[in-house]
Order: C-alpha cells, then sequence, then structure tokens
C-alpha cells in the first residue's frame, strides 16, 4: 500500500450498538460504500469519528474493522489523540500493528503545554512506528495548538509528512507552506474553502462531510485537479450548505444523522452529545436533497 496521501478522505463515523459496541458490520459497509464512491483514503478515530468519547478497546475495534474493509485498496490513516505522549505511542504502535497506513496525530490536553512539549508529544508519536504522520491541528477545540513556528520545526522530522489544518484560516496555511518549503503536505478541514486551498497548493481534505457527500467531494477534487476553477467554485457554492450545517450542529450527530437518511444508521453520538433535533434533521435532509445526495 502507497502512503502517498491525497485527495479526498473523509473522517469516517462510528457506528455503535445500544450496548456501546462498535457495528462492525455497519461500518464495514460504510467503508465499501465510500471507497465505491471513488475517496482516496479513509481515517477512522478522527474528530468526526468521535474519538474523544471511545474506549482504547472501541478505538482498537474500528481500526481493526476499517483496516479490513479497505483491504489494501485505500490506505488507512488512524486516529491517535491522548492528554499523555506513553498512551499515545502505545496508540500508534497498536494501529500500526493492526495493519494502519498512516497515524493522524492529535494532541488533548487540559493543562496548556509550552511549544517544546507540543514538539516533543508529536515527535514522540513519529518516533513510535515507521508509519507516515499527519498532525492535527484545530485552535478552536485544542487547548495547546500548533504554531506555526512548531510546525515549521516538526517539518523536519523524517515520518510527519502531512498537516491537516482546522483553523478557517487560508493565509495560515499558506504561510505554513512557505516555512515548510515543500517537507509536509497540507490538508484542509471543512472550515476551509477547499478550492483555494488546492489552489494554493493543498493535497486534498480530511473532513467528516466527504462522509454524507462522497461522490461531489471527489468530483470537486478532480475538477481542481484538472485547473477547471469556475466549475470547482460552482460546485464549491453549492456544496457549502453542507459545511454552514456541518458548523451550526454538533459534528458528529450531523454526520449520523445525514449517515442514517441514506440509509446507514451509525446510532446517536455518544452521551451527552445530543442527537440532531427534528427540526435540524428535516433541514439536513432537505440540503441532501438539493445536492442529489440521498
Amino acid at each position: 500500500m502507497t502512503t502517498t496521501l491525497q485527495g479526498v478522505i473523509p473522517y469516517i463515523a462510528t457506528p455503535l450498538a445500544p450496548d456501546g459496541q462498535v457495528d462492525r458490520a455497519m461500518l464495514t459497509r460504510l467503508c465499501e460504500h465510500l471507497i465505491a464512491q471513488g475517496v482516496h483514503g479513509l481515517c477512522p478515530l478522527g474528530s468526526t469519528g468521535e474519538f474523544a468519547y471511545l474506549t482504547r478497546d472501541q478505538k482498537a475495534q474500528v481500526v481493526e474493522t476499517v483496516v479490513s474493509a479497505a483491504a489494501g485498496r485505500v490506505p488507512v490513516i488512524a486516529g491517535v489523540a491522548s492528554t499523555a505522549t506513553a498512551d499515545a505511542v502505545s496508540q500508534a504502535r497498536d494501529w500500526a500493528a493492526l495493519g494502519a497506513d498512516g497515524i493522524l496525530a492529535v494532541m488533548e490536553a487540559y493543562f496548556p503545554v509550552p511549544d517544546s512539549g507540543v514538539v516533543d508529544y508529536f515527535s514522540a508519536v513519529a518516533d513510535a512506528t515507521a508509519l507516515p504522520v499527519t498532525m492535527y491541528t484545530n485552535p478552536n477545540f485544542q487547548r495547546s495548538d500548533l504554531s506555526p513556528g512548531t510546525i515549521e520545526t516538526l517539518s523536519h522530522h523524517p515520518r510527519i509528512a502531512y498537516l491537516k489544518d482546522a483553523s478557517t484560516n487560508t493565509g495560515r496555511l499558506l504561510s505554513i507552506l512557505n516555512r515548510t518549503e515543500g517537507r509536509i503536505g497540507v490538508f484542509a478541514a471543512s472550515s476551509h474553502i477547499t478550492v483555494a486551498v488546492m489552489l494554493i497548493g493543498g493535497l486534498g481534505w480530511m473532513a467528516g462531510p466527504s462522509c454524507i457527500v462522497p461522490g461531489q467531494s471527489v468530483q470537486l477534487y478532480d475538477l481542481c485537479k484538472a485547473g477547471k476553477w469556475d466549475d470547482a467554485m460552482a460546485l464549491q457554492r453549492k456544496l457549502w450548505a453542507v459545511n454552514e450545517a456541518f458548523a451550526r450542529f454538533n459534528l458528529a450527530a450531523a454526520i449520523k444523522a445525514g449517515l442514517k437518511l441514506q440509509g446507514f444508521d451509525c446510532g446517536p453520538p455518544v452521551a451527552p452529545q445530543a442527537p440532531l433535533t427534528e427540526a435540524q434533521e428535516g433541514e439536513l435532509r432537505t440540503i441532501l436533497n438539493r445536492l442529489g445526495a440521498l
């Protein structure tokens, strides 16, 4: 399996049965559906996958199931997240042993961590396996963010190959691309205008909304790669309604509601997160209908 990443890589929702067990059959179905729609990779245990709410055993079941479902057809980039470096290192090693093709590294924090500690955390995760690492930064949710200077420092690590940035600041992405001088590839998030990120040199996007509009997302990526920017922006404008809904509603709840409308019942988001209200679900149904996603 090649570990060169590009394109549309959905953050996969985590289907859970009423007893809290991972619904492996539903997760396998979802992976098959996404691959059939042309996505370029799968990312279990991203933010939309509710990594912050799952037990270690549930996380392992998710990674094992997605690796098995992918069967080498697309790379699997498994999420690693912890407040403790030793636990993050342990997760990375376990996901590598389960067959993941790469690591998406997230730093959780309760107390603030200085830049030197952030560098140490991501370096330790990258040192733990031979897999390429994608750093994930989201200043809206993370207590200790990855500053551009920290990213520049980490870009010199031989296995830190990518960055997924959810800052909403496209100018920041251009600064990072300039400062890292090609050492790492940059992926956008659903909070960015992905066409703009592709235009400045981005590789694609890792995002939850691609779970419910995978075919449309791949079409958008293909238009960008072909340099058909006017057509890409026309499609981007239509798809932006999904991003707007995603920003207003609970992340996992919105994706799980959309997937249920499409025949993939992944259960409600993990408590204490709340599912969408009936009115919110109706709004999402209208958006997906307009996009031909139902």
